[in-house]
């Protein structure tokens, strides 16, 4: 029972938390005009929070390993209330960056989730349940769905001041409904929790995941601006579209995961890079006609939500009783891989007009971590030997 509750809760909670996280992109264009932004400048208010975001999920996931996913997850929704309420207030576009960065906190709910129900359940059963915590990424959907209607009917400050008032809500439910798994013997230290960096596993479930995390959160923040330059589309109109994205890639996640459950990873990843690095290739050379550009991201939505499953398949497998420390680091290797995208495409789209150049560099990442995935077979020889089931 109690694990079921820590997987429902911990999942709604990182839901809403999504929401605050991209908050942004949704009404980026409404900003922009009020501000008089540059496309550079809005890109870099919609990545803003992606950063912080990224960068904390190391710390928060160690922390969750050490003093328990109840009390961080609740004190990092507390948190949050300050700067999302702040950003109702203030009218610079300076300030709005600053607020944004805070807000990037609400990112680090993913590293916190899955260290939190991770310990719940055994090895066997982690592909799919973590797919089903990582059901939380549809609050990018959500916020791509919702903020620009509560923008429409009650302005932008009341978006925030909304957000602020749900995560509250949300932080005082799941502290008193929730508890924390049995911990471990003894705490792990900073130094142990650190060693996971030693492990070339760790490294490259990074990489692979600064690609298929990395991309839907790229195209989560960046794909209303690219249907608004590209085909003219309303911000309504955009956002319901993202959402769609969002909410294939989303739902598909808990499938990669049971599919490296069963075939293992390292095969559904080869499937999934293959698969990106075609569809880049197309958008590279072309971003017309509409159809084929919704089919290409269509296609892209559901391997990169494919990848992220299955990649999460192997993190509590690299180094137990360390998962929050290897949650934080692939995690933040994902997030950063979804802050870089949008200020390229942003500059690229300033200085040249389109954006063919942005999806020909994913098309060779793409490439570059499927000779990677090929590659580290033999090295996984000698993880078995270990212990490590990394090959999955």
């Amino acid at each position: 029972m109690n694990q079921t509750k820590a997987l429902i809760l911990s999942t709604v909670a990182m839901t809403v938390s999504f929401v605050i996280w991209s908050v942004f992109p949704p009404i980026a264009g409404q900003i922009q005009e009020l501000l008089g932004l540059s496309n550079l400048e809005k890109s870099i208010l919609v990545a803003t929070p992606v950063l912080l975001g990224s960068i904390m999920r190391i710390p928060m996931g160690i922390l969750t390993d050490r003093f328990g996913g109840k009390r961080v997850f609740t004190l990092t929704m507390l948190f949050l209330i300050l700067p999302v309420v702040t950003a109702g207030l203030v009218d610079s576009y300076a300030w709005l960056l600053v607020c944004a960065l805070f807000i990037g906190m609400a990112g680090t709910a993913f590293a916190i989730s899955i260290a939190f129900v991770s310990r719940w359940y055994p090895p066997e059963r982690q592909g799919f349940i973590l797919g089903i915590a990582g059901l939380g990424n549809l609050g990018s959907a959500f916020a791509n769905f919702l903020i620009p209607s509560v923008s429409s009917a009650y302005g932008i400050p009341w978006v925030f001041f909304g957000l602020a008032i749900v995560i509250g809500v949300m932080a005082v439910v799941f502290q008193a409904f929730t508890k924390d798994p049995p911990k471990p013997a003894a705490p792990k230290t900073l130094k142990q929790s650190l060693s996971v960096m030693k492990e070339k596993a760790t490294w490259h479930l990074s990489i692979y995941y600064f690609l298929t995390f990395g991309g839907f959160v790229a195209f989560s923040v960046y794909l209303p601006t690219l249907l608004k330059d590209l085909f003219q589309l309303s911000a309504f109109d955009a956002g319901l579209r993202t959402a769609g994205f969002v909410l294939a890639a989303t739902l598909i996640r808990p499938a990669g995961g049971y599919l490296a459950d069963r075939f293992g990873s390292r095969k559904v990843l080869t499937v999934v890079f293959i698969g990106i690095l075609a569809g880049a290739l197309v958008l590279s050379v072309s971003l017309e006609p509409f159809f084929m550009f919704s089919l290409v991201c269509l296609l892209l939505s559901l391997l990169l939500g494919l990848g992220n499953g299955a990649v999460f398949k192997m993190v509590p497998e690299v180094s137990s009783g360390n998962t929050g420390a290897v949650t934080g680091f692939v995690g933040a290797a994902g997030g950063i891989g979804g802050f870089f995208p949008p200020i390229v495409l942003g500059a690229v789209f300033d200085s040249t007009g389109h954006y063919h150049l942005g999806f020909a560099l994913m098309a060779a990442f793409a490439l570059a971590c499927l000779v990677l995935n090929y590659s580290g077979r033999k090295p996984n020889r000698l993880s078995a030997r270990k212990g490590m089931s990394y090959s999955a």
